[in-house]
């Protein structure tokens, strides 16, 4: 029997929607709050660097770019909404790469991390200072797909709260620790092969996901992923709205210290608090060390570890990457005083708002082997890519 008191309070839907709204109220708070400090800060890194229109210099006549920086990169508003759209829909159909692609956008497709390289002589506080600032605008981006597609995925019964929950409050200390240690002391070129190189790993993990072997292991997930699919997908059941998707969604079917079980299309699932608490500890800390959300670790994590459906992971990471953003942001703007560009944000979350919306609607109609091909594809490509750009100095494959 479900706990009613549970299933009334706890897993109320009204409930979860006020934690979004009080996320995003912080959220804007800080950038309210935050402003003046950064300002001073970047304000000292520019005054300090050489005057010219030579490599690693700045020229005062040139127009403002990024950051309000003279002559530094300035991307069209169009393409900032349109890349903002693709963040958005890639994190909220598979619960992950949001944060790795808006990384792609900030370094390489607005040409930020080139920019920012050319001072590591001339300046190196300021090629840090633009180092914490393209981590943290990631993070802005994928913070709010979270919070749009966390929520759309729990009305769809698609969230598993208590899990989610876990893996956040295992995160919130890895989001905090991590940018107060390493806030100014991280190169372009360092941050770029790093960034790769943890990229690359998962995919190796998501692939071995794909062979025979990884699949014998996930029996129950495989049986939930049917169900899911015969109705959304192929129909056969035909439970295709909105109230069959709640019924047959997640539902919690036991709480406890030790385990919590779950129902999702008429299989259980359950797990051990701990791990998740643990597991959301390690992924927080690396993903704030590269200035992203952390989700191409969380599903992983989820449906290796976890052994869970696809179609539950996404929903689930989204919430645990919300509460690390907030808690990593937070660290960046008030304790390190880390500058944003807020036009530049500005226009790619309209983006990220239209795709995170399309994302949890278009992926219950795309079987899961292809979503997890998708991020197979785009982990290799990434990882390859940055990898060798940031130990090289150039990627072996195009477009990075």
């Amino acid at each position: 029997m479900i706990d009613r008191s549970y299933e009334e309070v706890f897993m109320n839907r009204e409930t979860f929607l006020i934690i979004g709204i009080v996320a995003a109220l912080g959220i804007i708070t800080a950038i309210m709050l935050a402003s003046p400090a950064e300002a001073g800060m970047l304000e000292e890194a520019i005054a300090k660097t050489p005057q010219g229109v030579g490599k690693g210099m700045i020229d005062p006549k040139a127009e403002p770019g990024f950051l309000g920086i003279p002559g530094a990169p300035k991307p069209f508003w169009v393409y900032t909404i349109l890349w903002g759209m693709w963040v958005g829909w890639i994190f909220s159909s598979v619960g992950a790469f949001g944060g790795v692609m808006a990384g792609v956008g900030h370094i390489t497709v607005f040409g930020l991390a080139d920019y920012g390289k050319t001072f590591k002589d001339t300046n190196p506080t300021l090629n840090k200072l633009l180092t914490d600032s393209i981590r943290v605008c990631n993070q802005y981006l994928v913070g709010l797909s979270a919070l749009i597609s966390s929520t759309t995925y729990y009305r769809m019964g698609r969230l598993v709260l208590p899990l989610g929950l876990c893996l956040a409050s295992g995160g919130i200390l890895g989001a905090y620790i991590i940018p107060v240690l390493t806030a100014g002391k991280i190169n372009l070129s360092m941050y770029v092969g790093w960034f790769g190189i943890i990229v690359f790993a998962v995919a190796g993990v998501l692939y071995y996901e794909t062979t025979a072997r990884g699949q014998a292991s996930r029996k129950a997930a495989k049986a939930a992923t049917k169900a899911f699919e015969d109705a959304h997908i192929k129909k056969s059941s035909g439970a295709t709205s909105k109230g069959d998707d709640r019924t047959h969604g997640v539902h919690v079917t036991k709480m406890g210290v030790r385990k919590i079980v779950f129902t999702f299309y008429g299989v259980e699932f359950s797990f051990n608090p701990l791990w998740p608490i643990i597991g959301g500890f390690v992924i927080s800390a690396i993903s704030a060390f590269i200035g992203v959300g952390g989700g191409f670790l969380y599903v992983p994590f989820l449906t290796s570890v976890a052994r869970l459906p696809m179609f539950i992971v996404a929903g689930t990471s989204a919430l645990a990457v919300l509460i690390s953003m907030i808690t990593s942001i937070f660290t960046f703007m008030f304790i390190k005083s880390v500058p944003v560009d807020w036009l530049l944000i500005g226009t790619e979350l309209i983006g990220i708002f239209v795709g995170s919306i399309l994302g949890p609607v278009t992926s219950k109609n795309i079987p899961e082997v292809w979503l997890k091909r998708l991020f197979v594809v785009l982990a290799l490509y990434v990882g390859i890519g940055y990898t060798t750009k940031g130990f090289l100095g150039y990627s072996v494959l195009p477009g990075m």
